[in-house]
């Protein structure tokens, strides 16, 4: 079916089904795609999930004609991070600069889409049902691990070095890797911006436009099989334009 004869739901998981559909998804695009793995990973049940998931919220978008869910994305709050112990993120970045600066926090993670609605209205969808939450529950800072797929750091020293030079966070924000990788791997006068920005994932490249910054140092995460960086949205330094982009535009469905 055209993606023009679609509409989409966003919504928030209410049920043990409703986040299994968002696990199958992530289980097709993070395993199946990119390869990931990790001891939580159900794969006789086809499923993505971790500890953390029990303790966070999971934004859905859904096809309704077909009541399939192919977009998703991990929302947790400092509250509920608490609850869980801590932030899923601390497993690799210390995050104490942004937990004690006094701001409200929200840290977002396995977002997805499924391939079909790449680069289509759903991605308009998942950003504005985020929009939609931050502002519900006043969040000031979003940050969160995202990842270049693979962990060959000769092929990702363009992008890395270019994000180290250009987007580094202001030290009041600025998180640092716990398993340090440094991503300044080239000088930046050897940094091609226009090949590196080629290969820099579309979330991360959205996240920028929006005003994102990034932390110090690159996790490898081979478990995983992807390289993370953290990314930082100081949503009140944001401009108008900006504000309008993620809350997306209004589409229909």
């Amino acid at each position: 079916m055209p993606e023009n004869e679609m509409t989409f739901s966003v919504s928030l998981a209410r049920t043990d089904a409703d986040i299994q559909a968002a696990q199958a998804l992530r289980y097709q695009v993070f395993v199946e795609e990119m390869g990931a793995g990790g001891q939580q990973v159900d794969h006789a049940a086809g499923l993505e999930r971790d500890y953390f998931d029990a303790f966070c919220d999971h934004l859905l978008i859904t096809e309704t004609r077909s009541n399939q869910v192919i977009g998703t994305y991990r929302l947790m709050r400092r509250k509920q991070a608490e609850a869980a112990g801590r932030f899923y993120s601390e497993t690799e970045y210390d995050l104490d600069t942004l937990k004690s600066s006094g701001r409200s926090l929200l840290e977002v993670g396995r977002s997805c889409l499924h391939p079909q609605f790449r680069g289509g209205s759903a991605l308009f969808h998942l950003w504005s049902g985020l929009a939609d939450y931050v502002a519900t529950h006043r969040i000031d800072v979003l940050f969160g691990v995202a990842s270049f797929p693979g962990t060959d750091l000769d092929q990702l020293a363009e992008p890395l070095s270019m994000l180290h030079h250009g987007f580094l966070a202001p030290e009041w924000l600025r998180c640092r890797s716990e398993v340090f990788q440094s991503m300044a791997l080239l000088p930046k006068e050897d940094v091609d911006r226009k090949r590196a920005m080629l290969q820099i994932p579309a979330l991360i490249k959205a996240y920028l436009r929006l005003g994102g910054v990034i932390g110090e140092g690159a996790y490898v995460d081979h478990s995983f099989n992807t390289t993370d960086v953290c990314m930082i949205l100081d949503t009140c330094a944001m401009t108008d334009r900006q504000k309008r982009m993620f809350a997306g535009p209004q589409v229909e469905g």
